[in-house]
């Protein structure tokens, strides 16, 4: 071993749990504002978006949700390339930053009624901001986790996907208190700001933290590269592919999951804060059990344990679609919430120590970065419009499950090919 990586093991294992709460809360603070926005979208949609149709406004709102993605490739090639070369602790602080300033435009952006067309024009811009930044987060989060410790990289790794839940978790927090004490007009007035300010308070905390942690020991120890985006595309496309379809049926779940107030508002007419609740549920099983997910993913391998979540959400949701919507209840929709916060996370919280595995050091938050928004630009931003539009089209409230059953079979023949030609466990 090195001087070098002798050196930087013995400062990782001293600072390894601080590199762990630095990423984990401006991991959270990054998605919060972009699940936030997901959870009001029937709010926004009234105050930005007044087609005179409720149905077109809403798809309008969740388009422009899909809209910022479009940013995240290009935030996955330029923050990516950027912690490939200048190091993980340099991108993170970077995205937190942009992140900070799409939130602030939200936050004090005027509606549709005050400024006309400016308002949704603006309101674009923030979110294709929001979106650059989100674009290399995942890489450069997960690659911070999982270049701390090796040998339990799985474990590490997972305090991303449990980061995530934090997030969800006080998303729908804010969402079931707004929704339960604020009446209409408060709520449309002022009250759907709240989470954001929120969430822009807190982003200078982040950031602070982000700015005084150690590198990672496997980043210090490597030989870096100039071009980590031409190197991927050379010698790695079939690493690029598998890692691709691997992460789309971890995104079409996540965003599934976060329309699910809105169906439940919409199609179920159950209160919205009794949809909100269900969701905090969800929220807290990817929280406390993604760590214990990840554990075992060190233990036993990790293709396994997310082909088997795969294939019990490949052949279990259209029934529980089906029993939801046969005699909405809130305790079936709680039900419901919980049996796929559970088999969601045991996919996709194994799925980071995965994809950090298949690139090398050298490229690895590029390749994970355009793997993990190639698939979510595609599959996950347009996820909740492409469910809406489904519902719309179809007449069928079963019509979610459709989506999520396709995204588990492309995610079931990538790792399959991630055992069979990357020789992967």
């Amino acid at each position: 071993m090195s001087d070098t990586l002798a050196a930087a093991s013995v400062a990782s294992r001293g600072h390894v749990w601080r590199a762990v709460v630095a990423t984990s809360i401006g991991n959270a603070l990054e998605w919060f504002d972009l699940v936030v926005y997901g959870f009001f979208a029937v709010v926004i949609a009234k105050l930005f978006f007044p087609a005179g149709n409720d149905a077109v406004s809403l798809l309008l709102t969740l388009g422009t949700f899909g809209v910022s993605f479009f940013m995240r490739p290009l935030g996955a090639i330029v923050i990516g390339a950027y912690a490939d070369r200048a190091g993980r602790k340099a991108a993170l602080t970077l995205s937190i930053l942009l992140m900070m300033l799409g939130t602030a435009i939200i936050v004090v952006l005027p509606t549709y009624s005050q400024i006309g067309v400016a308002a949704p024009v603006i309101l674009v811009l923030a979110r294709l901001v929001q979106g650059f930044s989100a674009g290399g987060e995942f890489g450069s989060a997960t690659a911070f986790l999982a270049e701390h410790v090796p040998h339990r990289r799985g474990f590490f790794a997972s305090w991303q996907v449990a980061s995530q839940g934090l997030t969800t978790v006080l998303a729908a927090v804010f969402g079931t208190v707004l929704t339960g004490t604020l009446s209409a007009d408060q709520l449309a007035g002022w009250g759907w700001r709240i989470p954001f300010a929120f969430g822009l308070l807190l982003g200078p905390i982040a950031y602070y933290i982000r700015s005084n942690v150690d590198e990672t020991p496997e980043f210090l120890a490597a030989k870096t590269t100039r071009s980590p985006l031409r190197d991927t595309f050379a010698g790695q496309k079939t690493r690029l592919a598998i890692a691709v379809g691997i992460v789309v049926l971890g995104t079409v779940a996540t965003y599934l999951v976060l329309f699910m107030p809105t169906y439940g508002v919409k199609q179920l007419g159950l209160s919205p804060s009794v949809s909100f609740s269900a969701v905090v549920l969800t929220g807290l099983i990817q929280m406390v059990c993604s760590p214990l997910v990840g554990h075992w993913s060190d233990k036993i391998g990790r293709t396994g344990l997310m082909l088997t979540s795969a294939a019990l959400l490949l052949v279990l949701i259209y029934p529980a679609f089906a029993w939801l919507v046969d005699q909405p209840s809130p305790a079936k929709l709680i039900a419901m919430q919980v049996a796929m916060g559970v088999l969601v996370t045991g996919y996709f919280a194994a799925l980071p120590g995965l994809l950090s595995e298949i690139f090398p050091v050298a490229t690895r938050t590029t390749g994970m970065s355009l793997a993990y928004n190639i698939a979510v630009t595609i599959f996950g931003g347009f996820g909740p419009f492409i469910i809406a539009w489904l519902i719309r089209t179809t007449g069928d409230k079963v019509a979610p499950s459709f989506y999520l059953m396709f995204a588990a079979l492309v995610s079931i023949v990538a790792l399959v090919a991630a055992r069979r030609v990357l020789g992967f466990k």
